[in-house]
């Protein structure tokens, strides 16, 4: 099965973003660029997320330019659209791989025009000229930005060639992150494709999962799955700690042996076409649950599966955060390992020594993706197409004042939902979260 975002979403996405913008504006958004590794090798390249939502490019080097200029006697916009891109070099193509080139490029990404990149410093001022508003996010790129002020520079320093320069400069991601935030269902099928990857590596893990086996292996087996079903790339460091490591909510040395009666929590997702999956399942290394075990990861699910109901159209997160501070806390009373009641506990965060994150993120492009949580200081309700992630989770360490029988134990259970007419749909369920759902497929395996 293959997913992908149509060249004519990313152009309906450019005039859309050229409809919120100020009459007579110009929009700069740049690609990214490549990064050194080490001496003169390169990080993998990924493309700036925002300048992928509105082109689908892939190639380091360039700039998209939106104009929507007057014209001179009337009102009426001239739309018009330019990319810079790197242009054809047989010699860099042998030695690098192919481009895409000046001559292709306006049919390729259905723009109106293109230039070489090589010739930025004479060709944008004459685009930026006459425009009264500069839409661009300063202070993410210093390449970027030196072209860009250069390029204004000289419209303001050219009387004689009768230039005029943008009178404002206003940041443009506040309005590409609002456009991201709600996914278009071209981009829920391309997500939802993501999560299938995502979810088969996991109960490939979870089928090789043994005492003995290195974290590392295990994080071998699901980039292999994930290379294998067409996500060359991992949305993020995968993390796969054992015992006290999956205390750690980051960790991700991945390097430690597996033992028999531990837990293992693995945090993982695929990248694919450009967008990510976050799925954490937590299981045990020998396939069986102990019963403390049992305890700590049904009161998680238990919580899961409590806020995912809650996560409907006009939902607020906070709220429903309550909910699963509430679930935990009293869940952590039930077992011993809180003293005192409810309403105190809850007072004074008593949860926050065993619950210290929040409940979930916006997913899309970026794992933890972007638009705003608040909107004129109010908690912005969930709205359809919006995906996150549901992720709560207990963390007891070694060193916890606990009784002996949970320490150690780590659990986040982590789906990815997007939020539809009828509710959410959970796009992540094809890996078992169910205890008796894991030990099946462990000890099948």
């Amino acid at each position: 099965m293959t997913a992908k975002i149509d060249t004519t979403e990313h152009q309906a996405r450019r005039m859309t973003l050229l409809s919120k913008v100020q009459g007579n504006s110009i929009v700069i958004v740049p690609s990214a660029q490549e990064a050194i590794r080490s001496n003169d090798t390169e990080y993998h390249f990924r493309q700036n997320s925002d300048f992928f939502y509105l082109t689908g490019f892939t190639e380091p080097d360039a700039f998209l330019i939106l104009s929507n200029k007057l014209g001179a006697t009337d009102e009426n916009a001239n739309i018009a659209s330019f990319m810079f891109v790197r242009p054809k070099d047989e010699t860099a193509e042998i030695w690098h791989g192919r481009r895409l080139g000046v001559a292709m490029a306006p049919q390729k990404l259905m723009i109106d025009t293109a230039y070489s990149v090589n010739d930025i410093a004479t060709i944008l001022p004459d685009i930026i000229d006459g425009h009264t508003h500069l839409y661009y996010s300063l202070g993410e790129s210093d390449y970027a930005d030196g072209v860009v002020q250069e390029a204004v520079g000289k419209c303001k320093n050219a009387p004689k060639q009768s230039k005029i320069a943008p009178s404002s400069i206003v940041d443009v991601n506040a309005l590409i992150h609002q456009m991201r935030l709600i996914k278009s269902e071209q981009e829920i099928a391309v997500m939802k494709r993501s999560a299938d990857i995502s979810c088969r590596a996991h109960a490939e893990a979870m089928k090789l999962c043994a005492p003995g086996i290195y974290e590392y292996q295990l994080e071998a087996t699901i980039l292999h799955s994930f290379a294998m079903q067409g996500a060359r790339h991992a949305a993020y460091n995968t993390i796969v700690g054992g015992g006290d490591n999956g205390c750690i909510l980051h960790y991700i040395e991945n390097q430690d042996a597996l033992k028999s009666g531990d837990l293992v929590l693995i945090d993982a997702g695929s990248e694919y076409q450009g967008y990510a999956a976050d799925i954490t399942r937590t299981f045990p290394v020998n396939g069986r649950f102990t019963p403390s075990q049992s305890a700590i990861y049904a009161l998680v699910l238990k919580t899961q599966l409590a806020c995912i109901k809650q996560l409907v159209p006009g939902a607020i997160i906070p709220e429903v955060m309550e909910t699963a501070v509430n679930i935990i806390t009293q869940g952590l009373l039930d077992l011993g390992i809180l003293q005192g009641d409810l309403a105190s506990c809850v007072k004074r965060e008593a949860h926050k020594a065993f619950f210290m994150h929040g409940l979930g993120h916006y997913l899309g492009l970026d794992v933890h993706d972007v638009g705003n949580y608040k909107e004129n200081g109010q908690n912005k309700p969930l709205e359809i197409g919006m995906v996150m992630t549901v992720e709560p989770g207990i963390y007891i360490s070694d060193t916890a004042n606990v009784p002996e029988q949970f320490k150690g134990i780590g659990v986040r259970i982590e789906d990815n939902i997007v939020i539809t007419a009828q509710g959410n749909q959970v796009l992540t369920e094809q890996v078992p979260k169910n205890i008796a759902d894991i030990e099946a497929l462990m000890v099948q395996a």
